[in-house]
């Protein structure tokens, strides 16, 4: 094999960058982490629980605002020595797609599932009374919802539907296995039974109808039911601008494996915010949400801006302080520099 054949597998390829989220448990602040000593257990189309694709990115851009301070000594001021300032790294990039979760990362508060309302309740902006719940029965698993007989005509394949417990005036996190929203008095949610149906990520597309039961075209992401767990129609989602609450997610940005190799961009804590450093060059400009990208005029693809700040992770290797693990695996039989 010649010098230059061996050399070019240096050069990663890629036509895009490929974004996988999971969740971070916000009671203890204990994020996902990717090993890339298992990356080999990765794979892009079905990445391995709990990581969540969120499809192809646009535009992803990775800005370092750490300082580096130098400690000066001597007559003259030399540097002696250098260290690290202010921890501040921040990443933007498109979304493509658009689902919940797109959305929650792109708004970065609480994001709404709009419940199917009683015909006769006041208009609200994010929904307004919805229709009663539907009990969920035991033994309903992650990709079945067991309703029995008599409720299950109130559902049709191709329903979305949110699965999850009454809401019971508890304060704190609230949603099935994603921390949804914070709740810091009951009164702020109105003691509202449906509240946290109406913020849980544990959401599923009805695929089939059983005598009895609603089967999911994909797993509810917090899992199976709880107990007393109830069941309503989803409408549309919709996300405010404001709120009280900050998303927390821990990320994978894949790019770079057309030529063989695959380098990896991991942060186990981003938090979404809806500015940059005003010295960050970005595209589009961070005031922007969306960006229309033109397809073939007059068509064009609306795509979910999102803006994050890498919160800190202590590696557990030596202790130290990081936001970021950049990992690069070289493609087969390639020089290593």
């Amino acid at each position: 094999m010649s010098s230059f054949a061996i050399r070019g597998g240096m050069v990663p390829l890629g036509q895009r960058v490929r974004a996988y989220f999971a969740p971070v448990n916000r009671a203890t602040e204990v994020p996902t982490l990717f090993d890339p000593g298992k990356s080999g257990a990765f794979a892009l189309d079905a990445p391995p629980d709990p990581w969540i694709d969120l499809g192809w990115i646009d535009n992803f851009q990775r800005v370092s605002l750490t300082p580096s301070e130098p400690l000066r000594a001597g007559i003259r001021g030399a540097a002696a020595a250098q260290f690290r300032g202010v921890l501040d790294a921040r990443i933007e990039f498109d979304f493509r797609e658009w689902g919940k979760l797109q959305m929650a990362l792109a708004g970065g508060s609480e994001h709404m599932n709009v419940l199917a309302s009683d015909p006769n309740a006041a208009a609200q902006p994010s929904g307004g009374s919805p229709l009663s719940a539907i009990a969920v029965l035991p033994g309903s698993s992650s990709g079945e919802v067991i309703v029995g007989a008599g409720p299950i005509a109130s559902f049709f394949a191709g329903d979305v539907i949110a699965v999850d417990a009454d809401y019971q005036q508890q304060t704190g996190y609230v949603g099935s296995g994603i921390s949804a929203a914070y709740v810091n008095n009951p009164a702020d949610v109105n003691q509202d039974a449906n509240y946290i149906r109406r913020v849980t990520f544990n959401l599923g597309r009805v695929a089939q109808l059983t005598a009895t039961s609603l089967l999911l075209a994909q797993p509810l992401l917090g899992g199976a039911p709880a107990t007393g767990a109830g069941v309503q129609k989803v409408i549309a989602f919709v996300d405010r601008e404001g709120g009280g609450f900050f998303q927390e997610w821990s990320a994978l940005f894949i790019a770079g494996d057309a030529s063989g190799g695959r380098i990896c961009f991991h942060y186990p804590r981003l938090s979404p915010v809806t500015t940059v450093h005003p010295t960050a060059t970005t595209v589009p400009p961070p005031w922007l949400r969306e960006q229309a990208i033109e397809v073939a005029k007059p068509t064009a693809a609306v795509a979910l801006h999102a803006a994050f700040i890498a919160l800190p992770h202590t590696d557990e290797n030596d202790g130290q302080i990081a936001v970021c693990y950049r990992s690069y695996f070289p493609a087969a039989m390639s020089a290593l520099y």
